[in-house]
């Protein structure tokens, strides 16, 4: 059995350069979100304060990311054997959530305005928009540089990435508005961010919860693994084979292998672990070699009655 210590190293390092990472984007973010918040209500832009409502959340996803990856990197404890490593998959699906609520939230307010929709500054949203495209496509280049197997690094970089594409909504809106046209593109342009954020969340949910319902680590043929183990010279069969993700990164198996008679048990054990490591990437194995029962102990008769 290999424990999660194997993975300690490598996780850290991720998480500490996912941290950092973080860090930079959020900063980034609140800046973004003072100038559009205030840009929004001055210029009566549902866009623009559609956008500030996104960063806002983009913010929260920030803090509760770096929350979660804190508390992933405590040692295991007491009943908690794999520590808190699924506190990044709870956040992850928080930040799912929360793009649902937010794109809700726009997409009514959007619609409230069709019929009667407000006039707008156009150069100030046209401006607003410019800035928050250059603000959100530099946290997003600094999100995306580097590894992205972290599912809650990708859903910070997914908020981030919508905010770039709505704040193109944006400066169409204010440029729109300034060629003479109708200001109704206004809460088009915010029911056009509303289902872009809608989309985004699709991962940060399915994710999550495939973990939490123990799913196989995407990209993972359990029949596949299945047939490895047996392919390995002095396997006879494979039951109770499980796989399962504890956290982004972090794969796990427990099997029971059925070994022929006589063959080096301990061995085989190695050779499938560096099987399993090489070729799917996982580490965590829990490994039961059971040795093959005789034909006799398998060999039933009807005896006559006494």
């Amino acid at each position: 059995m290999h424990g999660p210590h194997g993975h300690s190293h490598a996780l850290d390092a991720r998480r500490a350069d996912s941290r950092q990472r973080m860090w930079w984007a959020l900063w980034i973010n609140v800046g973004l979100l003072v100038a559009e918040a205030v840009g929004g209500v001055l210029t009566g832009s549902l866009a623009v304060l559609a956008d500030a409502g996104h960063l806002l959340s983009d913010a929260g996803s920030i803090v509760l990311a770096l929350i979660a990856a804190r508390l992933a990197s405590l040692p295991a404890a007491g009943r908690r054997t794999f520590g808190y490593q699924r506190s990044e998959v709870l956040a992850a699906l928080v930040n799912g959530l929360l793009l649902v609520a937010v794109s809700v939230a726009v997409a009514i307010a959007a619609i409230g305005r069709f019929s009667d929709p407000p006039g707008i500054d156009g150069w100030g949203v046209l401006a607003l928009g410019v800035l928050g495209l250059a603000g959100n496509l530099a946290a997003t280049v600094v999100l995306a540089r580097g590894r992205r197997d972290d599912i809650n690094l990708e859903g910070v970089l997914r908020h981030s990435a919508a905010d770039a594409l709505g704040s193109i909504g944006v400066v169409v809106a204010g440029a729109f508005v300034l060629l003479g046209g109708s200001p109704v593109v206004d809460p088009v342009v915010g029911l056009l961010i509303a289902a872009l954020i809608l989309a985004s969340s699709w991962r940060l949910i399915k994710e999550p919860v495939d973990v939490l319902m123990e799913a196989a680590p995407a990209g993972i043929d359990v029949d596949g693994v299945g047939a490895a183990i047996c392919r390995e010279e002095g396997v006879r069969s494979v039951h109770d084979l499980h796989v399962w993700t504890v956290t982004s990164g972090f794969g796990a198996i427990a099997a029971h292998v059925v070994v022929a008679q006589g063959v080096d048990r301990d061995l085989i054990r190695r050779r499938l672990e560096l099987t399993l490591s090489e070729r799917y990437g996982i580490e965590h194995t829990t490994l039961q070699m059971e040795e093959e029962a005789t034909q006799e102990l398998l060999h039933v008769e009807n005896a006559p009655p006494a």
